[in-house]
């Protein structure tokens, strides 16, 4: 009986999940509603996630520091929407 075929992953993809330098929202850090001046959580959360990334990319992309770069970027975010508000 032929062996079923196993999925196919290209070398890019490959490399791309190796390679994987993306922060994740540490388990007990939830972000902070801000509907209140016009933005969706989700657009909160996209902005800290992204500032978080541009200061492990500071880094050198040292790793070990998640949860500092995404309490630092958490509050640089909310300071800066709190003072456009």
């Amino acid at each position: 009986m032929p062996r079923a075929k196993s999925p196919r992953t290209t070398k890019s993809a490959t490399k791309a999940v190796a390679d994987n330098k993306v922060l994740q929202m540490p388990e007990n850090g939830k972000p902070h509603n801000s509907s209140h001046n016009g933005s969706s959580s989700s657009d909160v959360e996209s902005a800290i996630r992204l500032r978080a990334y541009e200061l492990y990319a500071q880094r050198g992309y040292l790793e070990g520091f998640e949860k500092e770069d995404w309490l630092t970027a958490e509050r640089e975010v909310l300071a800066r929407r709190a003072q456009s508000a």
